[in-house]
C-alpha cells in the first residue's frame, strides 16, 4: 500500500505545471485520471518526438496515470466529468483563464455540491487582478517576474534552461493539495487551493528581489554567481570545465594557498574581500584561468578537494544520465510506454522510508477510456 493509494484525483490538465503536480501524487499511489482531448490528447504530447518517438515533456510528467479521452464541451462529456468529480478526492485543472467556469465546473459550485472535495486551480497570474485573463506560459512568466533580467550574460538576457515557472507552480500545487488533505483529516471538509505560476516564481525570485532594494542592480553574470566571486566555471587544460565556489574568507585563503599556490594573493587589495573580488571579477578570473590552464580536470579537483573547496564538474545532459551519484545509488529505473523500448525514469527526490514509488506506464491517449466508463456504468 502506497501512502496515497486511497485517493482519486481527476485532472483536467495540460502542458507541465498541473501534470507535474499530479505525477507526484501518482508516484505515491494516488489514482490520477487524466482527462484528454479525443483528437490528439494533451497538446504537450506533440512538442517533440525526442524520447524514442514520444515527447520528452510528456513522458517526464505523465507516468502512472490513466488517460480518459473525453470531449468536456459536449453534454455527455460534462456528465461523465461530473460523475468522476463526485467520486474524487481532488479535482485539479490548469485550463486557460475562465475555461473551467465556462464549462460549468467553477470552484464555488463544486465545493457547494461536494463539500469534501479539494479543488486545485493552477493559473498563470492568479484568480484576480489586472492580469487574471492574460494567457501565460513558462517563458512569459520568467519575463514578467524578472528571471530574464538576472539570467544570462551582461549583454544577453536568457531564459532558464528548464521550465522554472511550471516547476514552481507544480510543486506549490502538490504541497497545497497535501496540506488540504491534512486539513480535511481534521475538519472533514475540502477546500480550494489556488496556485499561480506568477506567484510561485515571484517567491523563487527572493534573493535577486531583495538585492534590488539596494542601490546596485544585480548584474547578469552568465554561469558565474552574480554576487559572489570566485563562484563559477573555469576551463582546465584538458578541455573540461570545473565549477567551484568560495563562500568565506578562510576558504579564500585556503584556495590561494593550496589551489593557486600563491598564499599572499589572498591579501592583495583588489581581492582581499568578496566585494572587491566581485568588482574586479575579470582580472580575478584571468588569474585563476592561467593556473587552471596548466591542470587537468582531475588535478584541479584534487587541489580543490585538498583545500576543502566545494566544486563540481560541468556536465552535459547526456552525461547527467551516467552520473555515478545516480547510477551507483540505483536512482534510475525504467517505465513502459508506447515507445519501442523502456524509458529511463528517476526516482522521486523525496525518499520516504518504507515507500517504493509507483512506475506504471505512460498512457497513450484514451488508454483507459473503456475501463473508466465501464466503472461509471457499473455504479
Amino acid at each position: 500500500m502506497l501512502p496515497l493509494s486511497h485517493l482519486t484525483v481527476v485532472a483536467l490538465e495540460q502542458a507541465i505545471a498541473a501534470p507535474f503536480a499530479t505525477r507526484q501524487l501518482a508516484d505515491l499511489g494516488a489514482r490520477v485520471i487524466k482527462i484528454e482531448r479525443p483528437d490528439g490528447g494533451d497538446f504537450s504530447r506533440h512538442y517533440d518526438t525526442a524520447s524514442h518517438g514520444l515527447c520528452s515533456h510528456f513522458v517526464w510528467v505523465n507516468r502512472s496515470k490513466e488517460s480518459l479521452a473525453l470531449d468536456v464541451k459536449s453534454a455527455a462529456g460534462k456528465a461523465i466529468l461530473e460523475k468522476l468529480i463526485s467520486r474524487a478526492d481532488v479535482f485539479i485543472q490548469n485550463l486557460a483563464p475562465g475555461a473551467v467556469e465556462r464549462l460549468g465546473f467553477a470552484s464555488e459550485r463544486l465545493r457547494a455540491d461536494y463539500p469534501k472535495l479539494i479543488v486545485c486551480n493552477i493559473s498563470g497570474y492568479g484568480q484576480d487582478g489586472p492580469y487574471r485573463e492574460k494567457k501565460a506560459y513558462d517563458l512569459l512568466i520568467q519575463a514578467e517576474t524578472g528571471v530574464l533580467s538576472v539570467t544570462g550574460t551582461e549583454e544577453t538576457p536568457s531564459k532558464a534552461g528548464i521550465p522554472v515557472a511550471d516547476l514552481a507552480g507544480g510543486m506549490y500545487a502538490f504541497a497545497g493539495i497535501q496540506t488540504a488533505l491534512l486539513m480535511r483529516e481534521q475538519t472533514g471538509q475540502g477546500t480550494v487551493v489556488n496556485v499561480s505560476l506568477f506567484d510561485s516564481l515571484c517567491e523563487w525570485m527572493g534573493f535577486p528581489a531583495y538585492y534590488s532594494l539596494g542601490e546596485k542592480r544585480l548584474p547578469r553574470a552568465g554561469a558565474s554567481h552574480a554576487a559572489i566571486a570566485p563562484y563559477g566555471p573555469f576551463p582546465t587544460g584538458d578541455g573540461r570545465v570545473i565549477l567551484f565556489s568560495i563562500q568565506n574568507q578562510p576558504e579564500w585563503e585556503r584556495f590561494c594557498a593550496l589551489v593557486l599556490g600563491e598564499p599572499e594573493f589572498a591579501f592583495h587589495p583588489d581581492f582581499a574581500s568578496n566585494a572587491v573580488r566581485v568588482a574586479n571579477r575579470i582580472l580575478l578570473h584571468e588569474t585563476i584561468e592561467k593556473v587552471f590552464a596548466r591542470l587537468t580536470l582531475a588535478e584541479a579537483v584534487a587541489r580543490l578537494e585538498a583545500a576543502q573547496i566545494a566544486n563540481g564538474e560541468v556536465r552535459d545532459v547526456r552525461e547527467f544520465w551516467q552520473h555515478p551519484q545516480l547510477t551507483e545509488r540505483g536512482r534510475i529505473t525504467t517505465v513502459a510506454s508506447e515507445a519501442d523500448t523502456p524509458l529511463p525514469a528517476l526516482y522521486p527526490a523525496a525518499e520516504i522510508e518504507g515507500v517504493t514509488p509507483r512506475f506504471d506506464p505512460i498512457p497513450s491517449v484514451g488508454a483507459h477510456t473503456a475501463q473508466i466508463l465501464e466503472e461509471l456504468r457499473a455504479g
